[in-house]
């Protein structure tokens, strides 16, 4: 076997034998394939695609490149959640606590963000003490305390994701759908988990920008999970404009903690508990309602065992940035557009993301919204506030809002996308 082989077969858009997926994930995984011949087969996926069946293999070939986690040892079924990125989105943070909350035990691995899409380890390493990175004995531990636990995928988990990951950011190949698909199905796999609910993201601040290939990658995830025996289920949810009120670390954490101690934004809530209601049923749990686990404050338990048992001060004031810039609403009327790339690319100017993995973020960088797309708003009233601790960075982020704010005249129309578009299972 050879990787120029492998990368002809698919150039000339046949179709790869398990043999040569065995072998060239293997072997890239051991360094034998060299990263400019990955990165040729990758962009010959992305151009000529692939079969449900070469995925399948594709993926199977990522799991068995490292280890399989067990939860079967813990007296609760296990359910998680997986997101494809959006602005705004820190569903994870108040979900796994209420699930656990509600009768199932939630082993959340998670991810930093990078460009304009927003990571729930960065959100979390905001609060003082908390730390991501544990041994698997650390997390079993957590889950069987506060019943979710939010961490790092350790090293030994599709190790051969994580390398291709890395290669695919930097080729132009992230969008290629199989690949995207088996990068999360694999760690979503080998993490163990007996239920898995996807949440596929549709819009300007989202990879899939329309239903068309939302449905298309959620379908793929959806039978890839099927067949590897995980109770697989997906929501296609807007992404037009952000969730909530918050784009940026510390900023979404305060939202989060609002949401599970009652309030909150009523997108993020509705998002909340849609997910959350999806989850318990894909583990077979049943009895108590999401909505009465915000209301009686056992949601809010399970968050601050989690959090403490992370290391994590729950009572500690989160960081705020240094300084703040208000841009006031450009006209007087109905708030009919907040493009959510415009603000996701304006938080990560700002300071609230990374342009490459191994760049500081800042905690309390991001930018807060004082409305929503319907709401009136009047000429010169705060319509977003920026936070920074570098004010240098103003005029680079104002720049990414440009075409993103729509006010039309009083009395028009209004009627907002609906937060869950379609659900494929």
């Amino acid at each position: 076997m050879d990787a120029i082989s492998v990368i002809r077969t698919k150039r000339d858009r046949g179709e790869l034998s398990d043999a040569q997926i065995d072998w060239v994930i293997d072997a890239y995984t051991r360094g034998e394939v060299a990263d400019e011949q990955m990165s040729a087969l990758a962009m010959a996926i992305l151009l000529n695609g692939m079969k449900p069946h070469e995925i399948s293999r594709w993926t199977d070939a990522m799991i068995r490149s490292g280890v399989r986690m067990d939860f079967s040892s813990l007296p609760l079924p296990t359910s998680d959640k997986h997101s494809t990125g959006g602005v705004g989105d820190k569903i994870t943070l108040p979900l796994a606590p209420l699930v656990a909350a509600c009768g199932a035990a939630v082993p959340q691995l998670s991810g930093r963000g990078l460009g304009h899409t927003g990571g729930t380890l960065d959100k979390l390493e905001s609060i003082p003490g908390w730390r991501a990175l544990l041994s698997n004995d650390e997390m079993m531990d957590v889950l069987r305390d506060a019943g979710a636990v939010i961490c790092a995928a350790g090293d030994g988990l599709a190790p051969a994701d994580k390398k291709l990951y890395a290669l695919r950011d930097v080729t132009g190949t992230v969008e290629a759908i199989p690949l995207i698909a088996s990068s999360i199905m694999s760690k979503k796999i080998a993490e163990g988990t007996g239920a898995l609910v996807l949440d596929v993201k549709v819009g300007s601040g989202a990879f899939m920008k329309n239903l068309d290939d939302a449905r298309e990658l959620a379908r793929t995830m959806v039978g890839l999970g099927t067949t590897a025996g995980v109770n697989t289920v997906a929501l296609l949810t807007d992404m037009s404009t952000p969730l909530g009120l918050t784009a940026g670390n510390a900023l979404e954490v305060r939202e989060s903690v609002e949401v599970l101690a009652g309030g909150g934004p009523a997108d993020v809530v509705e998002l909340t508990l849609a997910l959350a209601r999806e989850m318990l049923a894909a583990a077979g749990v049943h009895g108590k309602d999401p909505a009465d686990a915000l209301r009686d404050g056992s949601a809010m338990d399970h968050w601050r065992r989690m959090i403490a048992a992370q290391g994590g001060d729950v009572d500690a004031p989160l960081p705020v940035a240094r300084e703040q810039h208000v841009i006031p609403a450009p006209a007087s009327g109905v708030l009919t557009g907040l493009d959510a790339y415009a603000v996701g690319v304006c938080a990560w100017r700002l300071g609230a993301g990374r342009a490459r993995k191994e760049d500081p973020v800042q905690a309390g960088a991001g930018v807060e919204m004082h409305a929503k797309p319907g709401d009136t708003v009047v000429a010169g009233q705060p319509l977003l506030t920026l936070h920074t601790d570098t004010p240098e960075r103003y005029d680079y982020a104002i720049e990414a809002l440009a075409g993103g704010i729509t006010v039309a005249p009083e009395g028009t129309a209004f009627t907002p996308n609906p937060i869950v578009l379609d659900r494929i299972a």
